[in-house]
């Protein structure tokens, strides 16, 4: 996945880390830009090529708020997209159709992704925030047969 991130930019930032404020002290009408200039092709861009600031929600991560995370298993996946398309934080990774993971720095461990996944068995689960990729795929349910 080397290079799909192509930033070093991204989750640089630890949200939470700045100094804290009350819920009363936050100033009102606050917004985060994502960009230090006027772009108006940001869609027609893929995430890495687009100008973020300094301080946007690209490179602010927040993995540390997470205690489960979904893993991702490419022999099971059927590319499908319901993970793409339901992830509340766009942390699936994919390009021209393909999944090709899951960007740590920002997915919480919702679990959204695995549930809408319908490979038998799913191609992502949740697994423990400790446990390493390569743990968590030795793990992984045989397929079930279906009972006639």
């Amino acid at each position: 996945m080397k290079g799909v991130l192509a930033t070093d930019r991204r989750g640089m930032r630890e949200l939470g880390a700045e100094e804290m404020v009350g819920w009363d002290e936050v100033t009102q009408g606050v917004v985060l830009p994502s960009f230090d200039q006027a772009i108006g092709n940001a869609a027609f861009l893929k995430p890495e090529e687009r100008p973020y600031s300094d301080f946007s929600s690209y490179t602010a991560t927040v993995a540390s708020w997470r205690v489960i995370r979904p893993v991702y298993n490419r022999d099971i996946c059927i590319d499908c997209q319901n993970c793409w398309v339901w992830c509340p934080d766009a942390s699936i990774i994919s390009r021209d159709k393909q999944m090709l993971g899951i960007d740590y720095d920002h997915c919480k461990g919702c679990g959204v992704c695995v549930e809408v996944c319908p490979t038998n068995p799913k191609s992502l689960l949740m697994f423990a925030e400790t446990e390493t990729i390569e743990e968590a795929l030795a793990k992984w349910p045989e397929k079930k047969k279906k009972e006639k």
